[in-house]
């Protein structure tokens, strides 16, 4: 059965971020649980507003890893000057399918989406990049891992939507730290609040038509977290290889690790 992850009550709702949280409170490994105020997610920073910023300073921030590539960030805006913080791009995903991707979105015609997303294909698309990213990824998210576990923390991972790129992030960091795939799942669905969802921008008339076309893109669904599950699982038999041998994360970095990022 999926658990529900541990929500803050006073969990902020910021202006100009989407999908912040803080991962505090999830189970781990050996009864332990995710230290609060150590690992927080959210969309990206580019429109935080005066207050956004403000709070997201009060954090103590140490690092913040942005995984979008050069053309999301031309589409968004680079991120917020936050004092103190070292800002890591990583991106996770190549330029030219981010150009693409967000001509599509913002321009495509009626008969260019149903071209490429109808008939299952845009959730086809998105499970295909979700396996693409594990299996392609995987010097991004050793480095993200390493980071970690020397100690760059409190860290703020985001994407452009915060759900994708860093949901993978975030999974891979929480699998890294003993949470059970389930509640892994339950984090990642959170992104499918619709407060918490992608505004779709369209520089052309739209349609009801259109925007369930594009839905599936901005969605957070169980299929394609599954996939990423099925891709380690698939490629190397188990997380501890897939850490061990994919990423090269040894288990005394995991260890140390955890030391850092878990209590209890």
């Amino acid at each position: 059965m999926t658990q529900t992850p541990h929500v803050p009550a006073t969990e902020p709702l910021l202006a100009g971020v989407l999908n912040f949280r803080d991962l505090g409170g999830l189970p781990a490994a050996g009864g332990r649980r995710v230290r609060p105020g150590v690992l927080f997610r959210s969309g990206h920073l580019a429109r935080a507003t005066e207050a956004d910023t403000a709070f997201l300073g009060s954090l103590g921030l140490h690092t913040v890893f942005d995984f979008r590539n050069s053309a999301d960030i031309a589409d968004q805006g680079p991120d917020v000057t936050l004092p103190g913080v070292r800002n890591v791009n990583l991106p996770m995903s190549d330029p030219a399918d981010g150009t693409e991707f967000w001509r599509m979105v913002h321009g495509g015609g009626p008969e260019q989406l149903r071209s490429l997303l109808a008939e299952g294909r845009a959730a086809a698309r998105m499970t295909g990049s979700y396996r693409a990213i594990i299996t392609h990824r995987t010097a991004e998210h050793s480095r993200m891992l390493h980071s970690l576990a020397d100690g760059d923390l409190p860290a703020l991972m985001h994407c452009a939507a915060g759900k994708d790129r860093a949901g993978l992030a975030v999974a891979v960091t929480l699998l890294a730290l003993g949470v059970p795939r389930d509640a892994v799942e339950a984090d990642y669905l959170l992104s499918d609040a619709p407060h918490r969802r992608f505004p779709v921008r369209r520089d052309v008339e739209s349609s009801p038509e259109a925007m369930e076309l594009l839905s599936p893109l901005f969605a957070a669904r169980t299929e394609y977290l599954a996939e990423a599950f099925a891709t380690i699982d698939g490629t190397w038999g188990s997380v501890d290889r897939y850490l061990a041998e994919g990423l090269g994360f040894t288990p005394e970095s995991r260890e140390r690790l955890r030391e850092r990022m878990l209590t209890g």
